[in-house]
């Protein structure tokens, strides 16, 4: 996703708040941590480019947004692995596409140190969305780079989602 590099920062932390976290909708943090290839090595300094709707289902762009971005919307962002290979997202719970049957998700670029390309996986799906096992009975995911269904936990009024990498896993070339 080419997108990823437009308006990216110099310097990436490996945790982000998102602009969804200071709107109205389900507080939610993401958090994982990125393998190498072998799944157990954890794999520092790799790029996660994320965006997802806000709690309406749309990707709404702010004002002011560079145009090639926009249909990304404005909850967009970067977070860089640490040294053990974690991050973590503060945001909020995307909602599902207005009138669609597609799940609410979070759309992950991944970009590796040393690769040429970005490349993609599996979004981040809820295990508690009435809409993810229909669309899986259509749709299954690929796997690519694990598994992109989290659970769901809630703390006080917080919902936290494990998300783990595996980079390379099915992705092609």
């Amino acid at each position: 996703c080419e997108l990823m590099y437009i308006g990216m920062p110099e310097m990436i932390p490996s945790t982000d708040t998102s602009a969804g976290w200071y709107e109205k909708g389900q507080k939610l943090i993401v958090t994982g941590t990125v393998y190498r290839p072998d799944g157990k090595t954890p794999a520092p300094g790799v790029i996660l480019y994320y965006w997802q709707t806000d709690n309406h289902g749309y990707y709404n762009p702010r004002e002011g947004m560079d145009e090639r971005a926009r249909r990304h919307g404005h909850i967009r962002g970067w977070i860089k692995t640490d040294a053990r290979g974690q991050y973590t997202l503060y945001t909020i719970r995307p909602a599902p596409y207005p009138g669609e049957a597609l799940p609410a998700h979070i759309h992950l670029s991944v970009k590796e140190l040393g690769l040429p390309n970005e490349y993609y996986t599996d979004e981040i799906n809820f295990d508690d969305d009435k809409l993810l096992i229909p669309h899986f009975k259509k749709y299954p995911q690929e796997n690519r780079g694990g598994s992109g269904v989290v659970r769901v936990l809630l703390k006080d009024s917080l919902q936290i989602a494990e998300h783990d990498i595996v980079l390379g896993l099915n992705i092609p070339n």
